[in-house]
């Protein structure tokens, strides 16, 4: 089953659904500055486009050009930076 999940007035959408993987979003953010709570562990897959992410614990703001991904902890907070529609995966544990 897919769910279609919508957050900050439909900036972000993602659609979520079950795999091998386990759970996982596949979603587009459009440009703006973001702050997102964990309830999970996840790892973010930068699809297409660009995050610029300060991660909990850091002082400042790294770089996540497509191709690349970061965690987040189950519990965390972290703040996102996106200067043009991103895409992404993310894949919670």
């Amino acid at each position: 089953m897919l769910n279609v999940n919508e957050y900050f007035d439909g900036q972000v959408k993602s659609i979520g659904f079950e795999n091998n993987e386990g759970q996982v979003t596949a979603g587009v953010m459009a440009p703006g500055e973001y702050e997102f709570g964990t309830s999970q562990n996840e790892l973010m897959k930068v699809v297409s486009g660009e995050l610029i992410v300060k991660l909990p614990n850091e002082s400042d703001f790294s770089n996540y050009p497509a191709g690349t991904e970061f965690r987040v902890a189950a519990g965390a907070k972290f703040q996102l930076k996106v200067e043009q529609a991103t895409a992404y995966i993310c894949i919670y544990s």
